[in-house]
């Protein structure tokens, strides 16, 4: 059977454990053949991001068109964009090829504190990226910034997925692992279903590359064919598995265990 194929548009990361190489390795665990869109190359590992260098956007452009114009692609997800060209660019390639199950990880800051996403891209990403997208996918800091108003609370987070519903995107998983709760709590919004997604927090410094991971095995489950709330359920359990058997790699925020997908992803 030919496997599903997919596209991520985002950055590399030289620690393998979050960006283009967690996107990968989440893909290929749920049997969906990754293509990629390299956004920006970072030097980075476990303790932080060294150095960032942004790709052309004549390059950018040259790799959705090459993978586009070859591929049968059934998803793309979006994950580092840096900057307001960048997002343009982006955003017109995908309307341009019709580029479907589009998933947006609003990727603002890197898990040791390096802003990846220039404030005053923020508007573009509102106006050009998020009404197509089929599923937006904003840790708490992410989706305060996307709002504009701080989420303190469930009920503002409840709140805040609705806007971001208004304001285009098909649908909203708004995480809850920045949350000070004793369970990690994710609220799902979409035209047809509403409701909270919780598991047990995981006391853990390992965790680098949960938000490109997540998004990674959402956008394979939609490139299979699988129903949204089913995708988002399983996805969940997936980086929920993945956190609870890292591999401790690394002297920092080690990357978490991609491999548990192959007992998992069915």
């Amino acid at each position: 059977m030919t496997q599903p194929q997919a596209l991520t548009i985002a950055g590399s990361d030289s620690g393998g454990g979050a960006g283009i190489q967690a996107d990968i390795k989440t893909m290929q665990e749920f049997g969906v053949f990754g293509t990629t869109a390299i956004t920006a190359v970072t030097a980075q590992n476990t303790l932080g991001v060294r150095a960032v260098q942004v790709m052309p956007l004549s390059l950018i452009a040259a790799q959705i068109d090459a993978v586009a114009m070859d591929f049968t692609l059934s998803a793309v997800k979006t994950g580092m964009l840096a900057d307001s060209d960048i997002i343009a660019c982006v955003a017109e390639k995908i309307k341009q090829h019709r580029l479907p199950g589009l998933v947006i990880d609003p990727v603002m800051v890197a898990k040791g504190g390096t802003p990846l996403l220039q404030e005053s891209a923020l508007d573009s990403l509102r106006r050009l990226l998020l009404p197509q997208a089929c599923v937006i996918t904003p840790n708490i800091p992410e989706a305060e910034a996307l709002v504009g108003y701080p989420l303190q609370s469930r009920e503002r987070r409840v709140k805040a997925a609705r806007e971001l519903c208004r304001m285009g995107a098909f649908s909203v998983v708004l995480k809850g692992g920045h949350s000070e709760e004793d369970d990690a709590a994710d609220f799902f919004c979409s035209p047809q279903d509403e409701g909270w997604l919780t598991s047990p927090r995981i006391q853990t410094p390992h965790t680098h590359g949960t938000g490109c991971s997540f998004s990674a095995a959402l956008c394979a489950l939609l490139a299979r064919g699988l129903p949204l709330p089913e995708c988002v359920t399983r996805a969940k359990y997936f980086v929920h598995q993945a956190i609870l058997t890292a591999p401790q790699y690394g002297q920092g925020h080690g990357p978490i265990n991609h491999f548990i997908g192959r007992d998992i992803a069915g």
